[in-house]
């Protein structure tokens, strides 16, 4: 008590090492985080624990791996003449669909590719709409 009398030591904040101003830890205005203990509120850390496993299932979207039509049922050819099939690898716009979505391997996804072309060169399925 002094020594804020006197002038000795900094001051009236200059008592505590660092100076003591607004935005020092010991300053104290962080209200939850100052208290002992790691510093956020029991309420604040479920939060964020909640948020950090969301973002966590929604990253596993892709976690089991797709499994081709044409692998699995071994009659199933590519051919060019079947529009039934080649529709299943087409979207709802006509665009062909991409290997990550429907499981092809290359070589399937290459051979569904030109059948579909040849397919709509002859009128058998659509074309997708152009953008200009």
């Amino acid at each position: 008590m002094m020594d804020r009398d006197r002038g000795e030591g900094g001051g009236y904040r200059g008592d505590r090492e660092g100076g003591g101003y607004r935005g020092d830890r010991e300053g104290g205005y962080r209200g939850d985080r100052d208290r002992e203990g790691g510093g956020y509120s029991v309420k604040s850390r479920l939060r964020a624990k909640a948020r950090k496993r969301d973002r966590k299932a929604r990253k596993r979207g892709f976690a089991r791996k797709k499994v081709s039509r044409l692998t699995t049922d071994k009659t199933l050819v590519v051919d060019y003449k079947d529009p039934k099939l080649l529709r299943s690898f087409l979207s709802e716009t006509g665009k062909i669909l991409p290997r990550r979505i429907t499981g092809n391997t290359a070589k399937q996804q290459r051979q569904v590719a030109v059948a579909i072309k040849r397919a709509r060169h002859l009128a058998l399925l659509p074309y997708p709409p152009q953008m200009t």
